[in-house]
């Protein structure tokens, strides 16, 4: 399934993607929040479609979607985790994973305008893999990972250079600003993925493909992470995984980094997990 969530920011309702059409489902579900995950939502709504699918209403072409969850607990993200984006950043290659933290007001519509912060002059891209967990996942052993994912979905971890190593203290400065983390078009379900490893990835800045990748060069895998996470907080239904980045990005260019400006337009798409594009604005 290909669930979305669609309407004016802040005021998004659940949907489907039925036959590459959008579909109304807020007449069974308040929302794809933590309730929705927790309480065997997939479940539910896969009996919708298979019951009433020819009866729920359709979209109107051209409806904004917003991320296809709602404000999730957390959105934890993990560092360095393509060995060639630690060699452009000079970096050593992980021993174990780095995490750090997105703020969940970052999260926002797949074709969101991207806001830079007041001050930027050093905002950079991140096409990512999303993982959204599907139930509560505490002390996870790696082979049973993959049965605490509800699906997976596009996401960039937009992050600006300077507030985040320029400015002391943890990477949450340059992570959390405001539409620093657009999400979809839509969460496609574990059991259509195929294998999860094996995805490219592109991103391309007004037409330039910086970002050329596969999922297939992370170090660490999607149920590495999913266990070793796992075993320093609870995650929760709906949180979500930001699995790191290819070599590509803004910062690595040589001979001299590349940031976006006002009027850049950001492209970017994952294998089987569509396409989404940001226009960047000034605050």
């Amino acid at each position: 399934m290909r669930l979305i969530r669609f309407g004016d920011i802040s005021r998004e309702r659940p949907g489907v993607i039925i036959n590459e059409k959008y579909y109304d489902v807020s007449a069974y579900f308040r929302d794809y929040d933590e309730a929705f995950f927790e309480n065997r939502g997939l479940e539910q709504l896969e009996e919708i479609i298979r019951v009433h699918g020819d009866k729920l209403p359709e979209l109107p072409a051209g409806v904004r979607l917003g991320p296809p969850i709602a404000r999730p607990s957390k959105i934890v993200c993990i560092g360095l985790n393509y060995r060639d984006h630690a060699l452009e950043t000079h970096s050593a290659i992980p021993a174990e994973p780095i995490l750090f933290f997105k703020s969940t007001t970052a999260l926002c519509g797949p074709n969101d305008d991207l806001v830079l912060p007041r001050g930027s002059q050093k905002t950079d891209w991140e096409v990512e893999l999303a993982v959204i967990i599907g139930q509560k996942a505490s002390y996870v052993r790696k082979e049973d990972a993959p049965d605490y994912v509800a699906g997976y979905s596009l996401i960039n971890d937009y992050s600006e250079r300077a507030f985040q190593k320029e400015m002391g203290g943890q990477f949450c400065k340059g992570k959390g600003c405001d539409t620093f983390a657009p999400m979809g078009p839509f969460l496609l379900t574990r059991d259509e993925i195929g294998d999860v490893q094996q995805l490219k990835m592109q991103l391309s800045v007004n037409g330039r493909l910086f970002q050329d990748g596969s999922t297939a060069d992370m170090i660490f895998d999607v149920p590495f992470l999913v266990s070793y996470i796992s075993r320093f907080m609870t995650l929760l239904p709906g949180d979500v995984i930001c699995t790191g980045t290819p070599a590509g990005v803004g910062a690595g260019v040589r001979p001299a980094p590349v940031f976006l400006r006002k009027g850049d337009m950001v492209e970017m798409s994952i294998e089987r997990l569509g396409s989404s594009c940001q226009k960047v604005v000034e605050s």
